[in-house]
């Protein structure tokens, strides 16, 4: 993201020029300190004086830029795509198809159009940026590494781990040499980088990244800053999922002690520690000790956030999970509907989020051996996530194993087979032959293809 600043030139007439720049600063300063309601009031003004100008006043493109961004900034995308795209025109018209200029703006069109769900479009336009950054401005300038790792991000988003970690570790190369290695933007981009190793189960590629970026947090802001808490989390995380859990334990200890000393003990961002430390414990086995935590995460996030909150769904999900457990269908069933009904109303009965709950609802019935019941929640859940990520996402290959998984059982070998094929296809790509799930996967479609050659050779017939 990026707002545009002050530029120079003359808006004729009777002070317009100081009238028009005392509205936009005092939008960017409102940005900035995130009151939205007076950045729109002042930027809506300004924008009113440039109207007035030529249209290829350099005043009208950036005004149109600032308030695009705002605008994305809430969430309002319609509004600020024809804002943006304007800009851009004006830009070009004024400055040519390759200014430097044009690379700040095709940036915040592109994270416009990630936000939207548009890789493709978002994609074209970080790679357009990337070009016109590093033709005027060489490869290894700030604006190049910015532009690397919001294309890093993009692929991030979509599962494209293996193309995201080169964009990542070239801009990480990049601001070490510009800043040194000790800067806030390092460490910024070393928990960037990690994050992709960690989606690419590459974890011990990720600890000693997440393990400097928190020693820079340290240093920079003391032991007892909030951003040295959503470090210690990462490195928690981290442990958690390597299944180093007496790692992991203190470390979401000490980031829950510094969140509640400085937000309180009833604050969203306190919840979600204490959600992940409550799975550190269902991991072990302590359900016991994980249930009382799970039910405060939820209180939290309901008392603050409202019952129909997304990340309140995300609580009873989990606690969906220790029910399920515990063997209490029930009342798993029952925490799972709800969460599933949250999230239909919040994104819409289409939404990525969505297929996530449905899933899980579905592996309920699977585990229960419900699966005419599983079935057409697994498919959906399939059929949405094709359509919010792409065919080739690694959460795509996630949902086809889960249906892959509910034919073999159900002895519906043809089926499960070509399931298997398509999901170790993608990962085979997007996470690299030597991942677990591919091993896995491996493995289950080698049983299946055993089953299907005897079927065959008891019908004296070809295996295709």
């Amino acid at each position: 993201m990026k707002i545009l600043q002050r530029i120079s030139s003359t808006i004729p007439g009777f002070g317009q020029e100081e009238t028009w720049q005392a509205h936009m600063d005092a939008g960017i300063l409102a940005y900035r300190h995130g009151d939205y309601v007076e950045a729109e009031t002042q930027y809506a003004a300004a924008l009113q004086l440039a109207e007035t100008l030529k249209p290829q006043d350099q005043r009208l493109a950036t005004n149109l830029n600032n308030l695009a961004e705002l605008y994305r900034a809430q969430g309002k995308y319609s509004e600020a795509e024809p804002l943006f795209n304007r800009s851009l025109a004006l830009n070009e018209k004024m400055l040519g198809s390759e200014h430097q200029n044009l690379a700040a703006i095709l940036n915040n069109l592109a994270l416009l159009y990630r936000k939207q769900g548009k890789y493709d479009d978002a994609e074209a336009l970080y790679k357009r940026a990337l070009t016109i950054a590093e033709t005027t401005q060489g490869t290894e300038h700030a604006d190049v590494a910015q532009t690397l790792a919001n294309l890093a991000e993009l692929y991030y988003t979509t599962g494209k781990y293996a193309e995201a970690a080169p964009l990542s570790e070239r801009s990480l190369v990049i601001r070490e040499k510009l800043l040194g290695p000790d800067d806030a933007e390092i460490a910024k981009t070393l928990i960037n980088l990690a994050d992709i190793y960690y989606a690419n189960s590459k974890y011990a590629e990720a600890e000693p990244l997440y393990q400097r970026s928190l020693s820079i947090w340290e240093k920079l802001l003391g032991p007892e800053d909030r951003t040295v808490a959503a470090s210690l989390h990462s490195l928690a995380k981290l442990y958690h999922a390597e299944r180093k859990y007496p790692e992991a334990e203190p470390l979401y200890e000490r980031a829950l002690v510094i969140v509640e000393k400085a937000l309180g003990p009833e604050h969203t961002n306190g919840a979600s520690i204490i959600n992940d430390l409550a799975l550190l414990h269902l991991a072990l086995g302590q359900y016991n000790a994980a249930e009382p935590l799970l039910k405060r995460a939820l209180s939290i996030r309901e008392n603050a956030l409202g019952v129909e909150h997304a990340e309140v769904a995300i609580s009873l999900n989990n606690l969906a999970q220790l029910y399920t457990l515990q063997s209490k269908t029930p009342d798993a069933e029952a925490l799972y509907k709800r969460s599933l009904k949250i999230l239909e109303n919040a994104f819409g009965p289409d939404h990525f989020e969505v297929a996530t709950s449905l899933n899980n609802l579905a592996e309920l019935y699977y585990t229960n051996a419900r699966y005419d019941e599983a079935e057409p929640l697994f498919q959906r859940a399939l059929a949405m996530s094709e359509k919010a990520l792409g065919p080739d996402h690694s959460d795509v290959a996630a949902a086809m194993n889960n249906l892959a998984r509910l034919y073999h059982i159900q002895r519906k070998y043809n089926e499960a087979e070509q399931f298997y094929k398509r999901s170790l296809a993608i990962w085979d790509k997007t996470l690299g032959p030597d991942h677990p799930d591919v091993i896995q996967t491996l493995k289950e479609l080698d049983r299946v293809r055993q089953v299907l050659e005897r079927q065959a050779d008891r019908k004296g017939e070809p295996l295709h």
